[in-house]
């Protein structure tokens, strides 16, 4: 059975909801959060399809002008920035740090996997007062390849020093929790508000509402194996 929690990093263990005032700021409306960052999420899924690799924070800083292109705002370069370093200031979603001691409690390793650079990663980390609960934290950029590709699944199990079916990637993210099974792993799904699985992709054997719901099945299956 899985031996290692290996969690991504925006939106399931921190809240992106820390954005949304600039986001008020600049558009009018906080949800165009939601539209940015999925713009974030389609272009970093170019990138990876077609090989023509960029940078996570490249491709956040190019869709947040092309968000403000298709709203008809004019966002200047301090703009971009603020938000860009809030992106490395966000909180963790309330119940993270009460359900990372409870999987440590069980015995369970923990590391991170996610998109950004390893700067933004460790600032992530460091910035939320989170990083004291991970044994490594793990970027796809030191690859070139962004998750759903298999190679930073493939990299962390190699870093870690296990199988890829003694990891489970813990997401909030479909795209991030099919390319987990698809690379053989296990999974977990976080159905946090406004997110559902891939009905393509054959569904993980853990999914819950949030993450301490997450946590608990989790531990619950480690012992039933």
């Amino acid at each position: 059975m899985p031996r290692v929690c290996l969690f991504d990093v925006n939106e399931t263990l921190l809240d992106l909801s820390a954005l949304d005032p600039h986001f008020e700021d600049l558009f009018g409306d906080a949800a165009v959060r939601q539209e940015w960052f999925g713009q974030m999420i389609q272009s970093a899924l170019v990138s990876t399809v077609t090989g023509a690799y960029s940078d996570f924070g490249t491709i956040g800083a190019a869709a947040l002008q092309m968000t403000a292109e298709l709203h008809g705002v004019d966002l200047s370069d301090e703009d971009q920035q603020q938000i860009l370093k809030t992106m490395q200031e966000l909180p963790p979603h309330p119940e993270v740090r009460e359900c990372l001691e409870y999987l440590q409690d069980a015995g369970l390793r923990l590391a991170t996997l996610t998109n950004s650079t390893q700067q933004v990663a460790e600032n992530q980390m460091h910035n939320s007062g989170l990083g004291e609960y991970f044994e490594q934290v793990l970027s796809a950029d030191s690859v070139q390849r962004l998750k759903p590709a298999p190679q930073p699944y493939r990299m962390a199990a190699q870093s870690l020093e296990e199988e890829l079916g003694n990891i489970r990637l813990i997401a909030a993210h479909a795209w991030d929790v099919a390319g987990a099974l698809r690379a053989g792993c296990a999974a977990a799904f976080v159905a946090r508000p406004g997110k559902v699985l891939d009905l393509l992709t054959k569904p993980p054997d853990v999914i819950g509402a949030d993450l301490r719901e997450v946590a608990e099945k989790i531990v619950e299956v480690e012992k039933e194996g």
